[in-house]
């Protein structure tokens, strides 16, 4: 089994070094994974290194401990804390408790006493991974509080085969309700090729979902759908969907920690009817169909990849969305082998020539909605000519219409790339311009700026990371960094006014950050 990952926090070197020399890591089933000398740093590593146990002191420069475990409580909620200190003092204990840290150590420590916590804690990582794991259990539980006749009612409900408008009688009669004002879905997919089959490990991932979505205003019902699991929610008040996504990706993260999957979530767009779960299953499935270029393993909203999800395409379902995908997210040769697949099911089936001409409407009508969906001119798409080609009749075989749906799939895709890159860069240009305006403020966030971009957080920081090669985070610190430099060198500013101006309220951890970044401290970088 895996060891458990462990990240060491403490400001005294000589502490870190006796306590990662003396403990037998592998012995225990515990892998030291890193080691930071204060708590912003240790937030950095956290964010990469994804630990199970943090250790911490809680006297540190910058962020002491409990400020830390509070940050990465909500960041890595699978996570255990471990606290020590060496002040007695009762007040820090009651807070640790209120943390929900597993044990309070005082200093010095003993090799003895963390050996004997780090074994208890590995007893209650072990039980918590193998209660999630225990199927048996989880068939019982699904068995008394999932009736198959419920399940089957919320399938029908995102197929649509649910007659519009009798969607809460019928509920009320088995005895459900579907509270809310707006209403929206969201499918998981579980990566891996076990994961599609195995009904089991759908089971423990709608187990997390019940377990960990907890939202004010925002009723969450979880199933399982399409060998995999949905969600609908209902959303009241002062609700938002972000709030929503924002659930989604720490249950994708204890996916990964518990159950050893990569989970991906696609969220649709809201609706305000219950007539409208389709749609947003559909928008859903539309998200997942992103992960490739965004990224798996986070929640995906369709309303940060296409505003206008609404609009959807009703060319044959499996058709449509293996021609969407080609376009969308494919190469040249994608594209060439839906079209050719699409060609051959007609040439198969020897369709006669009034079906052959409903197919070629049909197909005409989905590149026409695509191209309309990605806001593209039909003029540059189809030419000027549009209505001379728009019988199958200008087909005199299946393979020139094959030749023609090609060339113009491509023409589509070619245009929403050029689009899709146009739209990233202008994206990324405003985060680095609100960047350069607020930098100096202290409390400059991935939140505050993803609300001022419309965008959620998860979405924007694979974008901007992917567009820049630096994260937010290094964006901001580069920014401040030549801020305070270009300060230095032309000002006779105080050190701690300077700080201040670049967003640093703490003069000590601005100087640790400028020497961290220019090699020198500020005094020495003046006088240089």
């Amino acid at each position: 089994m895996e060891c458990y990952r462990v990240l060491l926090v403490d400001d005294e070197e000589d502490i870190r070094v006796g306590i990662s020399r003396k403990m037998d890591w592998a012995g225990l089933g515990f892998s030291l994974v890193g080691e930071a000398g204060n708590g912003q740093d240790a937030l950095e590593l956290a964010e990469s290194l994804q630990p199970d146990v943090v250790l911490t002191d809680i006297k540190m420069p910058f962020l002491d401990g409990l400020e830390l475990c509070r940050i990465l409580k909500d960041r890595l909620p699978a996570a255990k804390f471990v606290v020590f200190s060496g002040f007695d003092d009762f007040e820090y204990a009651k807070q640790a408790i209120q943390m929900n840290v597993f044990e309070y150590i005082l200093k010095p420590i003993n090799a003895n006493e963390l050996s004997g916590v780090l074994q208890k804690l590995k007893a209650g990582l072990d039980r918590e991974r193998a209660e999630l794991q225990n199927r048996e259990l989880l068939r019982r539980r699904y068995e008394e509080s999932l009736p198959t006749l419920r399940e089957l009612f919320f399938t029908h409900l995102l197929d649509g085969r649910v007659v519009p408008g009798q969607e809460e009688e019928k509920a009320r009669h088995l005895e459900l309700s579907l509270p809310g004002e707006s209403w929206a879905v969201a499918l998981v997919h579980i990566g891996g090729d076990a994961g599609e089959k195995d009904v089991m490990l759908a089971l423990s991932i709608q187990q997390l979902l019940n377990e960990n979505l907890k939202l004010e205003h925002c009723w969450c019902r979880s199933f399982l759908y399409d060998h995999s699991v949905a969600l609908i929610a209902g959303f009241t008040g002062t609700a938002s969907i972000y709030e929503l996504t924002g659930a989604l990706e720490r249950v994708c993260a204890l996916g990964e920690t518990y159950l050893g999957v990569t989970l991906t979530i696609g969220v649709g767009g809201l609706c305000r009817q219950l007539s409208g779960l389709p749609m947003s299953a559909a928008g859903a499935k539309n998200a997942l169909d992103y992960r490739g270029m965004v990224g798996r393993g986070q929640a995906i909203y369709i309303g940060d990849l296409e505003p206008d999800a609404g609009v959807r395409l009703t060319f044959d379902e499996n058709d449509e969305r293996t021609l969407v995908s080609a376009v969308k997210l494919g190469g040249e040769e994608e594209v060439r082998l839906a079209v050719k697949a699409m060609v051959e099911k007609v040439r198969s089936e020897n369709a006669a020539r009034r079906q052959y001409n409903l197919f070629f409407m049909e197909l005409l009508t989905c590149l026409l909605k695509m191209t309309r969906s990605a806001d593209l001119s039909l003029e540059e798409v189809f030419g000027a000519n549009l209505t001379e080609v728009m019988q199958a009749s200008d087909f005199p075989t299946l393979d020139t219409m094959e030749r023609w749906c090609v060339d113009h799939c491509l023409r589509i895709q070619g245009l929403i790339r050029r689009q899709r890159t146009d739209s990233a860069g202008r994206t990324v240009e405003r985060a680095r311009e609100f960047i350069r305006r607020h930098y100096g403020e202290s409390e400059l966030s991935v939140e505050r700026i993803c609300e001022y971009l419309h965008l959620s957080p998860a979405y924007f920081s694979t974008l901007f990371k992917r567009e820049t090669g630096m994260s937010f985070t290094a964006c901001v610190t580069m920014e401040r960094m030549e801020a305070a430099a270009n300060a230095l060198r032309n000002t006779e500013e105080k050190t701690y006014l300077i700080a201040r101006k670049c967003g640093y309220e703490d003069p000590n951890y601005f100087s640790y950050v400028f020497k961290r970044h220019f090699g020198v401290s500020p005094t020495k970088f003046r006088g240089g």
